[in-house]
Formats: C-alpha cells, structure tokens, sequence
C-alpha cells in the first residue's frame, strides 16, 4: 500500500521544517486528530506546531474535513493553519 503524504502550511510549514513527507499509512480507522497526535509526539518542533490540534485545519485530497475525521484510503492530508479571508 502507498505511503501517506502529508503535506504542511504557513506556520504550520515552519515549525516542522518541511513542506511535506511520506509516512507509513495508518489504519483506515485513524482520524487525522490521532495521525496529528503522533506526529507531536515526535517533539521538537513537530510539538510545537502540532501541539494544539484546536489551532489547526485539515484537508484530505485537498477536501476540507474536521479533525475527527477518519483518514481512510486518503492519498494526502494538508495541515494547516485557519483560513481568513478578507
């Protein structure tokens, strides 16, 4: 099975110092709030940005879902800061 990419923005981008990576897929069942609680517990600066799951937004092949959402058989999740327009 194809690995998972995850795919960071904004500040998000900066804390883990990358724009993106693959990692080894999760179960169908694990919800993008459990994949970002694994990835914060890599410490550093994957804690910091990730920390605070209340502060952040997800997109699963680029469609905008909650956190409590179910990753499925999702290619990508996007991380990112709240969106504001103006």
């Amino acid at each position: 099975m194809a690995p998972l990419i995850i795919i960071y923005f904004a500040w998000v981008r900066e804390g883990v110092g990358r724009d993106e990576e693959q990692v080894e897929r999760p179960g169908p069942d694990t919800t993008v709030a459990d994949l970002v609680a694994s990835l914060a517990a890599r410490g550093g600066g994957y804690a910091e940005a990730l920390g605070d799951s209340a502060r952040l937004r997800a997109a699963l092949d680029q469609r905008f879902v909650p956190l409590d959402t179910a990753i499925g058989d999702a290619r990508e999740v996007a991380l990112f800061p709240p969106v504001t327009g103006g």
